[in-house]
């Protein structure tokens, strides 16, 4: 069967003439997909009993199963989606007063293995199509009844792993025919593939990009980045040297606050030289517990001197919002409390 609703307009054009329909079709299905967001070819009442009977016989219609949605005393909502194959993700909707925000999953597990993330407990399952990544977004607005304006990459997986599926993801999610979302309200966050990083700058696709650098030398960085012995952070940064060279998006560097690991006046000095003279934007984000992890949050007046620290350097930084607290909204928590048998 195939994934119809990751197919482009132009796709579904050929796809059309392949089984002897006009190529107008194309642009009807397409409408009933992403516009009205219809779980079946039933549905799609504009379309001849015959050619819809031929869909249901050729295509499949993703659609994601909620399983539980937790509900944080700060509006942030959390959603546990059922997939096709049983197995589960996750995305978390945050609502500002900008609008709303969705953090998208773009793999089931993840195969990073950093070490302060719930996410590559168990590893790498298997790469999110185009339409379950998109979902996580139709879903979110279906069930909460609401119009997101901003998209973040940022869930459990590392997008640079599943490269084509969340380029293809962007380009359908941005489609002026479809969500139409500005590929300008698209945050995508990677702990540095830096070919990855250097291809999408050749996208076309002006996509903010987010690093996690999380640490300011290699010899921390190793320490609970993988990453770090495939890529220092000298040849990461020249990829985001050149991301912002093509596109003229400011990176952000994602810099999670670990107590006595990352969070000294001295990692902030050099941070502070890193982060010199670049278009950039530093994130100081306070990480959130996990169980199976040592990692302990860094305390506020730490997270506030290593602020200060920056901005004497004149850095650009901000401390993250910490949100759904309450509810394990860190990535990939409430999987593997639904795994585990807790939910």
């Amino acid at each position: 069967m195939i994934d119809i609703k990751s197919l482009n307009e132009d796709e579904l054009k050929n796809e059309m003439r392949s089984i002897g329909e006009p190529a107008f079709r194309a642009g009807q299905i397409f409408s009933w997909l992403h516009v009205k967001r219809v779980n079946s070819f039933d549905e799609m009442t504009d379309l001849s009993k015959s050619l819809r009977n031929k869909l249901a016989e050729r295509y499949e219609i993703t659609a994601l199963a909620a399983v539980r949605s937790l509900k944080s005393s700060d509006g942030t909502v959390k959603f546990l989606y059922k997939l096709s194959d049983g197995q589960v993700i996750e995305s978390v909707l945050m609502t500002y007063k900008h609008g709303h925000s969705i953090c998208v999953s773009s793999q089931v597990g993840c195969r990073m293995g950093c070490a302060f993330c719930a996410s590559t407990i168990d590893g790498l399952v298997r790469n999110l199509t185009a339409s379950e990544i998109l979902e996580q977004v139709y879903e979110a607005e279906r069930s909460c009844e609401v119009t997101i304006s901003n998209i973040v990459i940022m869930g459990s997986g590392e997008p640079m792993d599943n490269y084509d599926n969340v380029i293809r993801f962007i380009r359908l999610v941005s489609d002026k025919k479809g969500k139409n979302i500005s590929v300008r309200n698209i945050t995508l966050s990677t702990c540095g593939i830096v070919p990855g990083i250097m291809k999408l700058a050749d996208e076309g696709l002006p996509v903010t990009l987010a690093l996690s650098l999380h640490a300011p030398d290699d010899e921390i960085r190793k320490t609970f980045m993988p990453v770090a012995k495939a890529f220092s952070i000298e040849e990461i940064l020249k990829a985001c040297d050149h991301y912002f060279e093509k596109t003229s998006r400011r990176v952000t560097f994602e810099y999670s606050m670990i107590d006595g690991v990352n969070d000294s006046p001295a990692c902030a000095e050099k941070l502070s030289k890193l982060a010199g003279g670049r278009n950039c934007h530093v994130n100081l984000i306070p990480i959130n517990k996990i169980k199976e992890r040592s990692f302990v949050r860094s305390g506020e007046d730490n997270i506030s001197k290593f602020k200060n620290i920056l901005e004497k350097n004149r850095i650009n930084v901000t401390i993250r919002r910490s949100m759904g607290t309450d509810i394990d909204a860190a990535c990939g928590q409430l999987r593997r409390s639904f795994m585990e048998g807790d939910t």
